[in-house]
């Protein structure tokens, strides 16, 4: 259906077709607050697809951010933050300075919420102590009065403040009539706080002289850690791209009619304009090489390791840094037009469609503590007609004895512990839900350039251009190694290490580096030698390798080769009899690519792939029922990590790629990623026993409290006990 006339049908009858203006579609992306699981993402969507104009409204709960596409002629960007303000959560338009104040706010205010809440928990502990140490009689009744009420004072901060979000939850999930983590713990919250509450006020009434405000505040400060620890996570992941970002230049030199260079925002640029950039500076806009043969370093956007010559008439990318000569360019795209700016987007979109991952543990704790509840009530109900005076006492018992504190801790804490160890191993994980992406992956798709590929380049070989007898192979090579030496060019560093030692007969006379063509220098004889790009070196001879030459004449060209990073054939060999398919996407040349996957023995590869080719094939296995992995360090990377189940950016690699991954591998060995695969099958099988203890528990203990005979007291310490035993199962994995 026409999406233009389908929003046609939304606007007053009044108002005649012809005048209607037409739709003018824009996209906006958002930032939001206020998130605390997967189920947060339909009221914001359906908030969204509630306003007049708006077409698309996709939402991350991963990510925390929205992208709407909507009619500038019905409705503005005021009005979509209003509609997801009205929903109970906060947007601001993703721009660093509005986002960064959001992310201060939530954290602030999370960290009050943690705060108070741990501060009661202790209090309430000591008071608790007396009751539970003390023997029969030894302790009077007003005083275990006073303290009951001093427990109930301090739980009065944490349920009005600390606990305020999961009632907020509760609340919103019940409106959409969806069950998230919040509602049975906002249930469980409010039913001991009541019974507690009723035990304090009324000692020995219908409630019973019992009260369980200590375990409140500890229950209400351990979801608050887990919390905080995964927006924490969010907020360095927002923090990373605004950072990469905010590097590319905010001015440019704009060359005016007549001649006068002047300093112009980058806003400011129009199609057409000229522009001069001077070496080392990165390029603003995409465009037209108009003079100058700059060597263009453009790896971050294609993945091609080495300098690019560029020559007049060449098209110049935005975002790739000029590596020497100042150069003159013709300004063809601006911001969503650049390929820089495309790549982002890319980005964007794989992030904010990216399914979420729901917990082992929400998973689980929502329905099983739906159907404790429901059989809690029932107890209570059976009990009122038994014994009035217990009923609301095995309620309570039922209700505390299967507090979700082990559900809840069963998959954070392996996770946790999980991290620490692979962080000390060399992979740091950004998301937790990565640990699950490494054990089930199926497809590993692997970037080349700086991936697997050691960055410093080493020469291959020589190739002869002409038969001269003057000079043998080594001479040729011990030559262009010495005239090398005088330039910092990765290439000639690469090139000078080749051939260590003196030069032939002696010294170079006015060596001298030509930006963006190469050296030259004269010899004893005083023979012109170059070393360079072809063209400039010598007549031109189909090889885009460097060439030597002397008094014009190409003698030879160097051939350089990527090697391997040490360990990458051990490391491939062990991720593919551990059951995972590698494969190999690259944006190099793919008869290079096919070289070097031979020589590291993969056999399934792709070369001269772009960002949305790479992004396609990611997209084609997840859509054929495969787990896919992704390790890249590139720009170009980014939509792809983004886009994939789990994704591993290399230390070395670019920061939109690390911000955007899931994992970063600092140490830059492949074998610890081989590593961190074995630790994630692992910690899986941990949550899975932790989660079976914590369900084994309650089902056990459920029972004993149905029948009367497990006093609250004893629920409580039950409760603790079985969080202790989850936590130490899961340091097992810190080993």
């Amino acid at each position: 259906m026409n999406p233009s006339l389908a929003l046609d049908g939304l606007a007053p009858e009044r108002e005649p077709e012809a005048v209607r203006a037409a739709p003018q579609w824009t996209e906006s992306a958002l930032r939001l607050g206020g998130l605390t699981c997967s189920a947060c993402v339909l009221p914001i969507e359906g908030a969204l697809r509630a306003v007049d104009g708006v077409l698309q409204a996709h939402v991350s709960a991963v990510s925390a951010c929205a992208t709407v596409r909507w009619d500038r002629a019905r409705t503005d960007e005021p009005a979509l933050i209003r509609a997801i303000e009205r929903a109970g959560y906060q947007a601001v338009p993703d721009t660093a300075a509005g986002a960064r104040a959001l992310r201060q706010r939530e954290a602030r205010t999370a960290l009050w919420r943690l705060f108070v809440a741990g501060l009661c928990a202790m209090q309430n502990m000591m008071l608790a102590t007396p009751s539970y140490v003390a023997g029969p009689g030894e302790l009077a009744p007003d005083l275990k009065h006073l303290l009951d009420w001093g427990s109930w004072l301090l739980a009065l901060p944490v349920m009005a403040f600390s606990a305020s979000p999961f009632f907020r939850g509760a609340w919103r999930a019940w409106q959409n009539r969806r069950i998230g983590m919040d509602v049975p713990v906002a249930l469980g919250i409010a039913v001991a706080f009541a019974g507690s509450s009723g035990a304090t006020f009324d000692p020995g009434g219908l409630f019973g002289d019992a009260v369980y405000f200590d375990s409140l505040s500890m229950f209400v400060a351990f979801l608050l850690g887990g919390r905080l620890l995964e927006m924490q996570a969010r907020h360095r992941a927002a923090v990373a791209l605004e950072d990469t970002l905010a590097g590319l230049p905010e001015t440019a030199l704009r060359l005016r009619a007549d001649g006068v260079v002047e300093t112009v925002p980058v806003h400011q640029l129009l199609r057409g304009d000229v522009l001069r950039v001077p070496a080392g500076q990165t390029l603003a806009a995409d465009g037209v090489l108009l003079e100058g043969s700059p060597a263009v370093d453009e790896s971050l956007l294609s993945g091609e390791s080495a300098l690019v010559a560029k020559q007049p008439g060449d098209r110049l990318v935005a975002g790739s840094v000029n590596g020497h000569a100042a150069l003159l360019m013709r300004v063809e795209g601006l911001g969503p037009d650049t390929r820089y700016e495309a790549i982002v987007s890319l980005m964007r979109e794989a992030q904010t469609l990216r399914p979420a991952s729901l917990a082992s543990s929400e998973r689980w704790a929502g329905p099983f503590l739906w159907a404790v509840l429901l059989v809690a009530g029932a107890a209570a109900l059976a009990w009122q007609s038994i014994d009035p005076s217990r009923a609301v006492w095995v309620a309570v018992s039922v209700l505390i004895v299967t507090c979700p504190c082990a559900l809840a801790l069963a998959a954070p804490s392996a996770l946790l512990a999980a991290a620490g160890a692979m962080g000390r191993q060399g992979l740091l994980l950004r998301r937790l839900d990565a640990i699950d992406g490494l054990a089930e992956a199926q497809l590993l798709c692997i970037d080349k350039t700086g991936t697997l590929t050691d960055p410093r380049l080493q020469t291959l070989r020589l190739q002869r251009l002409q038969a001269d007898s003057r000079w043998d192979d080594a001479a040729l090579l011990r030559i262009g190694a010495s005239l090398a030496g005088w330039s910092s060019h990765p290439v000639a560093k690469a090139l000078a290490a080749a051939a260590p030692g003196p030069a032939h007969g002696g010294c170079w006379h006015s060596p001298s580096e030509v930006p963006g063509k190469g050296l030259q220098a004269l010899d004893a004889q005083g023979r012109a030698w170059r070393l360079g790009v072809a063209g400039w070196a010598g007549e031109l001879h189909g090889q885009a390798a460097t060439t030597l030459s002397v008094d014009g004449q190409a003698l030879a060209c160097f051939e350089l080769q990527e090697q391997p990073r040490p360990g990458v054939v051990d490391c491939l060999r062990q991720l593919q009899q551990g059951g995972l398919k590698v494969l190999l996407l690259s944006g190099d040349d793919p008869a290079r690519v096919g070289r070097f996957a031979a020589s590291v023995g993969l056999s399934d590869w792709r070369g001269g792939m772009a960002p949305e080719d790479k992004l396609r094939v990611v997209r084609e296995a997840q859509a054929a029922g495969q787990r896919v992995a992704m390790l890249g360090d590139g720009i170009n990377d980014a939509p792809v990590l983004a886009q994939a189940d789990v994704s591993v950016a290399m230390g070395e690699g670019a920061g939109v790629a690390r911000s955007e991954a899931d994992a970063v591998l600092v140490s830059n060995r492949l074998q610890d990623l081989a590593s961190a695969r074995a630790l994630a099958r692992k910690t899986q099988r941990v949550m899975r026993q932790n989660l079976a203890w914590a369900l084994a528990y309650n089902a056990a203990s459920v029972p004993l409290a149905l029948m009367g005979w497990l006093p609250p007291w004893a629920a409580g310490l039950g409760m603790a006990s079985s969080s202790l035993v989850v936590v130490f199962n899961a340091l097992r994995l810190a080993r």
